[in-house]
């Protein structure tokens, strides 16, 4: 079933329709190998899938405007693995812990807060929550059985070369070199874990996802290796995407919501959920990539799309997931399983549907 409310509408949602991931709905190739394996050119130790793969659904998505549905695409119900869209909802829960308290200052070593060894010594006992959440921090260690190394020189996107992704590079200080890594991104989760006391899962639907309506079927997994023990309980770590399998399973719908909720400035019903101030520092360019800002894409750089909006931004996962966020606009797209070459293109569909070709 497809909504449109207008042709022009229907042709950007038609583009989706037309334009599938080229991943296998099993998440497995037909020689066994996963599709984050895959993807990444990884081999080796390090990548044996320790958490929950579900097969995919095929292309769905919701456009909302001005806070109304305008169309929607496919099973927009179906949980799916969303991979490093997950990132965001950490950012997310990162401002709950500032608001709360939990981190006094973004700036303060991570291991000043929290114990144990993985953010010690002279390397990691640098490491602060900025860095962390700029994905510059360059963590070094092991956690829930992966070594960072396994995405040390990993590149994504469209054209990414992944040679030597995974080869040992040496690390810089904390704060000097951005890398996207999804061991490290683990490491923060844990950290979040450790300040909240209780899964994150649990923070996450208590509040934000019942507050703002979201349905009761999304989970957060982790992985079988990284259930530990906080405050005499053992409790879950989620990971920061389906790299190893786990991560957040959810559908459009509650994607949608949670876009709108970020549109309104972490706001809902009247109730500032989020710091009033934590989404403008969330998308602050980095020092180390002007496209990047607290695990949230921008339309920043010399990469950025001329054709949409300089203030839009985006959570974005493997395999063809987009959060697209354009508040000055008023527009919340939400794409699932479109392939990633495509996702420009869809774009400005979109936006020469609710508000013309030129820039805003």
């Amino acid at each position: 079933m497809t909504f449109a409310a207008t042709p022009a509408l229907q042709a950007a949602v038609d583009h989706a329709l037309a334009h599938e991931t080229a991943w296998p709905r099993e998440m497995y190739y037909p020689d066994g190998a996963y599709v984050g394996n895959r993807e990444w050119n990884e081999s080796g130790p390090w990548t044996e899938i320790v958490g929950p793969v579900k097969p995919r659904g095929g292309p769905a998505g919701v456009i909302l405007h001005r806070g109304q549905r305008v169309a929607d695409w496919g099973d927009t119900t179906r949980t799916d693995m969303t991979f490093s869209i997950a990132k965001s909802y950490l950012s997310v829960l990162a401002g709950l812990a500032v608001k709360d308290g939990l981190i006094a200052d973004l700036d303060a070593p991570v291991g000043d807060s929290v114990p144990g060894p993985h953010f010690s010594g002279d390397h990691n006992g640098r490491i602060t929550w900025r860095h962390m959440l700029q994905m510059n921090s360059e963590w070094r260690g092991e956690i829930f059985g992966k070594d960072d190394q396994v995405d040390h020189y990993r590149q994504i996107g469209v054209g990414a070369d992944n040679s030597r992704k995974g080869q040992l590079r040496e690390v810089s200080a904390p704060g000097s070199h951005y890398e996207y890594n999804d061991v490290r991104v683990n490491a923060l989760a844990y950290a979040l874990l450790c300040r909240f006391g209780r899964p994150l899962p649990e923070v996450l639907r208590e509040r934000i996802m019942d507050p703002i309506g979201a349905s009761a079927d999304w989970r957060w997994e982790g992985y079988s290796t990284s259930w530990v023990e906080v405050d005499g309980t053992r409790v879950q770590s989620v990971t920061g995407g389906g790299h190893w399998g786990g991560g957040l399973f959810i559908g459009a719908e509650d994607h949608a919501k949670f876009g709108q909720f970020i549109c309104q400035n972490g706001q809902w019903d009247g109730v500032q959920i989020l710091p009033e101030d934590w989404m403008r520092q969330s998308l602050t360019p980095t020092p180390t990539l002007d496209k990047y800002g607290f695990l949230w894409w921008l339309n920043r750089g010399q990469d950025a799309n001329s054709a949409l909006p300089e203030t839009a931004f985006s959570a974005q996962g493997a395999g063809g997931h987009t959060i697209w966020i354009a508040p000055e606009q008023e527009i919340v797209a939400v794409m699932r399983w479109l392939a990633p070459p495509q996702a420009p293109k869809f774009l400005e569909l979109l936006m020469a549907a609710l508000t013309g070709p030129a820039r805003s």
